[in-house]
């Protein structure tokens, strides 16, 4: 079971790292727009930094559960796989937003296409993880 798990908390692990990236970037972001915290606003390029990183960072909790579900009941490899391409996609995500609002949209779809699959995965695993204990 030990090595079940390896790999899914490698991939926690990574997202974890990419968050904290993201929220260097948008230090970086304060130092060279001249945003002091706590301030949010300022130039629309250190906005956009900023909106990356929250939009980022809301929706790792749901990452990271949809991610451990699917691969403890459906397929660790398979959950694995999707883990990364949503971090890919994440990170096109950040850089995409920071250049541009258009710049977003791309990886935004990719992004969540692959959570919506592994919300699916997740949610097709204990169903039938339920049949096979209790029918």
């Amino acid at each position: 079971m030990l090595d079940q798990v390896v790999c899914l908390a490698a991939v926690t692990v990574l997202g974890l790292l990419e968050q904290a990236y993201f929220a260097l970037m948008v230090i970086y972001a304060r130092r060279k727009y001249s945003v002091s915290p706590p301030a949010t606003t300022g130039p629309p390029e250190f906005e956009r930094v900023f909106r990356a990183q929250a939009n980022c960072s809301e929706y790792f909790p749901i990452f990271v559960f949809s991610l451990w579900l699917a691969g403890v009941f459906f397929s660790q490899a398979i959950a694995v796989i999707f883990g990364l391409l949503y971090l890919y996609g994440r990170y096109r995500y950040f850089h995409g937003y920071a250049e541009s609002t258009q710049g977003r949209l791309g990886p935004l779809y990719f992004s969540a296409k692959v959570q919506w699959v592994l919300i699916a995965l997740a949610g097709l695993g204990i169903t039938c993880t339920m049949i096979q204990v209790y029918l």
